[in-house]
């Protein structure tokens, strides 16, 4: 199952193992439970501390548990996790094993003193870089606390139960044994909503923070670089983000990043976030800025107040809070949200399996799903607003050449249509001939670019015609000591490097602006 170099590498990972581990596997005659078996061999064979074991005690087949020798710490998947989802493998190896996490201190303290009892379900898809996070969120949960149990299920497998369950996207969590939610979720997104006291007690920390002299907002490409290079002049930086990486964690392969050949977002956001970490930066991750409070004299603070309703000072802010999908707006399109309506092929793509799907949108992330789709899929229509498609010529001609694939150009989605569970089908409108046409399939994925996400700002700085945020030519915002990068701006060709280049560029802007004005901010903060 392994090769000889995943071996090595896997073995060198095990001997990191101080307590003895079983590997106990439910399988069935099936070609994926010898898969399963043969995997679990290889990996038990790497280490005397590891034992293999097949019991078939468990409804779901192929699947195996990962069990700390004579106690109840585990965790268990349903599945062969290859793909994206090897590296949750290992880490559960480890973490099962006895290796220590690295996540903070008080976070592991916090997920020990959950009291009750916890059941946690989770879909995943191989191809899905987003459930990786969330699988080793709740495996590293269980791991800490003996009350809390997860198994992370591939969805392509159990179609079956993914079908019953309505499971339409992933990652896709159940807690004893209802909806809990969707998406990518890190332990403290876990724990705060499990712990309800959670928020309060990180505004009351927030309350207490000093002011800054750098405040960045947002934690993707442009607020990371921001951060690193105020940090690097020595005064006192801080990153407020919903969630560190932004939306490069919704990327799947980034062949453009200049003398990377290849990577995955994912990867790169954990890259950046640890770049930032090496430095002495104030971190606060899960915030949401709600609103701008310009400075009221020259030099003065600026503050940006949080949905917690918490608020942070800054001698000067850099806003970089990027973009998000952009949506079709039509009707029906938020009732099936996640039950046959999805924005990421790669992750959701699986689970429509032999079904029939339609891709809105024919630049190159509509036309690069379409392809990745139909090599899933039973049949895709891609449907284009414009009257011929915007993606690169070398992209249109993989299209053509798939005999699955149906383009409609000039067509105006106009709804989502479903039986209130799931989609059923989506009306277009010909907007040369005016004409409506049905379609009738299962799943829509809309790539039709991104939204700035900037609507808090609105009244605050300046705000183009499409909601970017309007920057000159050094990231200067019209609030002065407030300066702006990455994919909420202005600036053209919404980039990875062009973000990190223009997060560069604010903060050294900003440093500029504070050796013009007043003194650091600890003494600001003292003399108000």
């Amino acid at each position: 199952m392994l090769d000889a170099d995943l071996k090595t590498q896997l073995k060198a990972y095990l001997e990191k193992v101080t307590q003895p581990i079983e590997l106990v596997a439910s399988l069935d005659d099936g070609e994926k439970s010898r898969e399963l078996e043969g995997l679990l061999q290889d990996i038990a064979a790497l280490s005397d501390k590891i034992a293999y074991s097949r019991r078939d005690d468990d409804a779901r087949r192929p699947s195996f548990a990962i069990n700390r020798a004579g106690t109840d710490v585990g965790v268990r998947f349903a599945g062969i996790p290859m793909g994206h989802e090897f590296t949750s493998l290992v880490l559960a190896l480890l973490q099962v094993g006895g290796h220590p996490s690295k996540a903070a201190p008080e976070l592991l303290e916090q997920v020990r003193d959950l009291e009750g009892e916890y059941h946690f379900e989770t879909y995943f898809s191989l191809s899905c870089q987003n459930c990786p996070d969330t699988v080793q969120a709740l495996n590293l949960m269980s791991v800490i606390n003996p009350n809390i149990h997860h198994v992370a299920i591939d969805g392509a497998l159990f179609q079956n139960e993914v079908e019953q369950r309505q499971i339409m996207s992933v990652p896709t969590v159940l807690l004893n044994g209802q909806p809990f939610d969707q998406g990518r979720m890190t332990i403290e997104q876990i724990m705060a909503k499990l712990d309800t006291g959670a928020s309060t007690r990180d505004a009351e920390k927030i309350r207490a923070k000093d002011a800054f002299d750098v405040l960045v907002i947002g934690g993707g490409p442009a607020g990371a670089a921001a951060a690193i290079y105020a940090a690097r002049k020595g005064i006192r930086t801080g990153v407020a983000a919903e969630r560190f990486g932004g939306q490069v964690l919704d990327t799947m392969a980034i062949e453009n990043f200049i003398s990377v050949t290849y990577t995955e977002g994912p990867k790169l956001a954990t890259a950046l976030e640890q770049h930032v970490r090496e430095y002495d930066v104030d971190i606060m991750n899960l915030q949401r800025a709600s609103k701008l409070i310009p400075a009221s004299e020259p030099g003065g603070l600026i503050e940006v107040q949080l949905e917690n309703g918490a608020s942070l000072k800054s001698r000067s802010v850099v806003l970089s809070t990027g973009a998000r999908w952009r949506q079709m707006n039509v009707p029906g399109e938020q009732d099936y949200k996640n039950k046959g309506v999805a924005y990421c092929p790669h992750c959701d793509g699986p689970l429509f399996k032999g079904k029939r799907v339609a891709v809105i949108g024919g630049g190159n992330s509509g036309v690069e799903a379409a392809i990745d789709l139909a090599g899933i899929v039973a049949h895709v229509t891609l449907i284009e607003f414009d009257a011929q498609l915007r993606a690169d010529e070398v992209l249109q001609r993989k299209l053509r050449s798939l005999k699955n694939v149906d383009v409609i150009v000039s067509g105006q989605t106009t709804e989502v249509l479903g039986d209130g569970q799931k989609v059923t089908g989506l009306v277009y409108k010909d907007r040369i001939e005016g004409d409506a046409h049905r379609i009738d399939l299962e799943g829509v994925f809309v790539q039709i670019g991104l939204l700035p996400n900037t609507e808090w700002l609105k009244g605050s700085v300046a705000l183009s015609p499409r909601g970017e945020i309007e920057v000159d030519s050094h990231g200067r915002t019209s609030v002065p000591g407030v300066f702006a990068a990455g994919d909420a701006t202005t600036t053209p060709f919404k980039q990875i490097v062009i973000a990190m280049g223009e997060g560069s560029k604010a903060a050294l802007s900003a440093f500029d602006h504070l050796i013009r004005t007043s003194a650091p901010a600890q003494a600001t903060a003292a003399a108000a």
